[in-house]
């Protein structure tokens, strides 16, 4: 039977303390005083219960029942002839009075039906009751005999046998509880009080011996991986460390030197499972240990992985273990560990095995309340995009948040539809034409050479067959053509996520990055879709339920799918045109002045990629109205605002009319008109540009003296190069004042006139110090009483 605990080694009782084994003296001696006081006890109860049993007087029977009517007549019959007592000796009946008076089996009531013993007597001693316990008879056990191999003599056969032992089984009982008794002191010891700073102490050696055994793991496993694989399994046994002083700090630390050791050891490719037929087949020694090292590799990989996975589940649901060795406070602290684990080998092995499981984790942790924690998974996501060449890694993420978005019902945080903008998308396969889909005949058959070509050319034709081939995989097309796949696939499911969304959740706040999304794959989408994608955002606007902001990206989003393949498609988008005009005064230098980038992107769009396509009234209505709003916004709005009037006035001929005050036609131009092709703007003048030039800002000044003289590109009043070839957008983010930095910076000036006010002021100084000790001395001689007085009053 084995002990349920173990007893301590003797090495171990060695490095015991003093303390500890005077305390266990003093429990064994304890214990001995306890045994000793019970037995004591009880053998006094004992002698008590003799002493009444002795000293009492017997009890006489109680009087028999009377019988009850229903008897039979032959039981009346005996009672008749039974003599009366009258009849009796005096010796006989003193016999029967004694005997009555001991409880007798034949004395007692035979006609009642009840069992002997129903009713308990009261005063029933200790004696009676140890005397009704039954005996047990000490046996010695039957010995068994093993039967040998028989003797031969002259006699005949002699068998020979040998009793088998019996282990004394009650022997052994006593020297396990003896030591489970051991083992009980050994724990229920109290452990010594410590100090705070030797509680400090201890744990701080307890973490550096932790610390140095971890590093030594980690070293041998990256020295010689293929020899020392077997060493990942007791590195991740230390996740699950039982000390409470050093828990929380020895399972951090193994999950982030796990996390190191795979990113080094784990190979360049995937690692797929052996077929039966190949564990069959006998291979050489190397690569028989490359199988083991792999394959020891994968299952711990996915035991890590598990791990972590178990630790972010434990503080999602609250739960602590039975263990209780760690907090749920310490939970958090292991579970952000663990998420930034998984969102490095996210990032550091898209090609390795499991990378779609830590997909399915990460990619719901990016709507999780904890901000952190978000922004960790956002981060991973956004960097595993960016360096995804090939949109493998990019179409599992896709597919996870848009099967997360349709589940929760699009009730998910902006931020994770926002993470499609770093895509690394720019060409997808196009609908084609059937001819261009119908594959196309590159090499000849067999039969066809046979039949068109003769034994020379065949052969000439197979040389050049053999070198286009290696053409073919030189230029790479293949990946180039899985490229295309998966983006065209990737871009599809992006495509009816946000359609979804359009048609389903119009009011969600995911609208704003739908629209914004929109706005930068749109020149990517099917022609099919354009006409009703363009009614859905116009009516979206028309609606007035979107900010100012989800506006301006719903005109970008249109002007991109006009500016890619729509320039095939006849369509006027001059309620666009109307929208923006009619709403740049919304702009101003406060909150709003962040919208003037996506405003500066729109303008672009308009008129830059549509000049055909733009009248002149409408670019002069536009070009009034925005001189008119770098009034009114920051320098940095300013500047990329007066960028894009100069692109308007090189790109459309005739906007020098602004420049001139005489009118041009008829009419007057009204300002308040919200339709840009009717308020006459052709009868205006650019007057805010004389007012730009006494701007604060240099660069502001700059363009506006530039686009006085007409936006010339050479000449004196030409701009710089770094100005005039910058575009609008990136002027408007290299001016910004986030930072609290002008741009450029403000000179220290040293005030001249500083030097002038010293001499000014040292020289009344000493005017002041020349008529004080005149007027010292004067008084001193003319009036020596009086200035004593005063300098008695001036001391007082």
């Amino acid at each position: 039977r084995k002990n349920t605990k173990r007893v301590p080694s003797f090495r171990k009782l060695l490095r015991t303390s003093k303390i500890k084994l005077d305390n266990k003296l003093k429990n064994k001696q304890y214990k001995q005083q306890s045994a000793a006081k019970k037995y004591r006890k009880e053998q006094k109860k004992l002698r008590e219960a003799v002493r009444d049993a002795i000293s009492r007087k017997p009890f006489p029977l109680e009087e028999c029942k009377k019988k009850q009517v229903g008897k039979s007549e032959k039981q009346e019959e005996e009672e008749e002839d039974a003599l009366p007592l009258d009849m009796m000796d005096e010796d006989d009946l003193k016999l029967m009075e004694d005997l009555a008076q001991k409880a007798s089996f034949l004395t007692r009531d035979l006609s009642s039906n009840e069992p002997v013993h129903v009713k308990k007597r009261k005063h029933e001693s200790v004696i009676e009751k140890y005397e009704k316990v039954p005996r047990c008879m000490q046996t010695e056990p039957e010995k068994e005999l093993i039967h040998l191999l028989p003797i031969k003599d002259k006699g005949g056969i002699i068998p020979q046998t040998i009793e088998k032992p019996v282990l004394n089984v009650a022997q052994d009982e006593e020297e396990d509880t003896e030591e489970m008794d051991e083992a009980e002191d050994f724990n229920e010891e109290p452990l010594p009080v410590l100090t705070p700073e030797e509680m400090a102490a201890q744990r701080r050696q307890k973490l550096q011996q932790r610390k140095m055994h971890i590093a030594a793991l980690a070293s041998a496993i990256l020295s010689e991986p293929d020899n020392n694989i077997k060493k990942l399994k007791e590195l991740r046994a230390m996740l699950m460390e039982q000390d409470p002083n050093v828990a929380v700090i020895v399972r951090k630390l193994v999950m982030v030197s796990l996390m190191e050791i795979f990113k080094d050891i784990v190979p360049s490719y995937k690692i797929r499972p052996l077929t039966e037929a190949e564990k069959a087949t006998k291979v050489k020694k190397e690569t028989q240990k490359l199988r083991e090292f792999e394959e020891g590799l994968v299952s711990q990989y996915k035991f890590y992985l598990e791990n972590l996975e178990q630790t972010i589940k434990d503080w999602k649901q609250r739960k602590l273990k039975k263990s209780n060795v760690i907090s749920l406070k310490a939970y958090k602290s292991l579970a952000e560990i663990a998420v930034k684990c998984l969102c490095e080998l996210l990032v550091a092995l898209p090609h390795f095995n499991f990378h779609n499981n830590i997909i399915v984790l990460i990619v719901p942790l990016m709507n999780d309340a904890s901000k952190m924690i978000s922004e960790l998974c956002f981060e991973a996501v956004k960097k595993l995009f960016k360096q995804d060449k090939l949109g493998y890694a990019s179409l599992g993420v896709v597919k996870v948040i848009s099967g997360l978005v349709r589940g929760r019902n699009y009730d998910v945080r902006p931020e994770v539809l926002k993470v499609f903008l770093h895509l690394r998308i720019k060409e997808v396969e196009l609908q084609k034409d059937s001819e261009d889909i119908a594959p196309k005949k590159k090499f000849m058959t067999y039969k066809e050479k046979r039949k068109n070509l003769s034994r020379m050319q065949r052969k000439w034709r197979k040389a050049e067959e053999k070198l286009e081939r290696e053409l073919l995989e030189a230029e790479a097309s293949e990946s180039k053509e899985k490229k295309l796949k998966l983006h065209t696939e990737t871009l599809n499911i992006v495509f009816v996520t946000y359609f979804r969304i359009l048609k389903k959740a119009q009011k969600s706040p995911l609208l704003p990055a739908v629209l914004e999304g929109l706005a930068k794959f749109a020149h990517l989408i099917n022609v099919e879709f354009f006409d009703d994608l363009l009614i859905v955002l116009h009516s979206l606007i028309a609606s007035g339920g979107l900010s100012y902001r989800e506006s301006l990206h719903c005109i970008l989003s249109a002007f991109h799918i006009l500016s890619g393949q729509g320039d095939v498609l006849n369509i006027d988008p001059m309620k666009f045109y109307t929208h923006l005009y009619k709403t740049l005064f919304s702009l101003h230098a406060g909150g709003t002045n962040d919208d003037i980038g996506i405003v500066l992107q729109c303008l672009d769009v308009m008129f830059a990629k549509r000049r055909k396509q733009v009248s002149q009234q409408r670019a002069l209505a536009f070009l009034k109205r925005l001189s008119t709003l770098a009034l009114h916004v920051l320098p940095n709005s300013g500047v990329g605002i007066l960028a894009t009037n100069r692109v308007l006035m090189q790109t459309f001929p005739k906007m020098d009319l602004l420049l001139d005050n005489e009118s041009q036609g008829s009419g007057v131009y009204l300002p308040e008109l919200e339709e840009p092709e009717h308020c006459n703007a052709q009868n205006t003048a650019l007057w805010e540009l004389h007012l730009l030039q006494r701007h604060y800002h240099p660069t502001v000044q700059k363009f506006a003296a530039h686009l006085i003289v007409g936006a010339p590109t050479e000449g004196s009043g030409a701009l710089s190069l770094d100005l005039s070839q910058t575009p609008a957008t990136e002027l408007f983010e290299a001016y910004s004042m986030r930072g609290m930095t002008f741009n450029p910076p403000v000179a220290s000036v040293t005030p001249r006139r500083k030097d002038t006010f010293s001499q000014m002021d040292s020289f009344i100084d000493e005017e002041l110090n020349k008529q004080l000790q005149q007027h010292i001395s004067e008084t001193v001689v003319h009036k020596p009483l009086d200035f004593a007085k005063h300098l008695k009053e001036s001391s007082l």
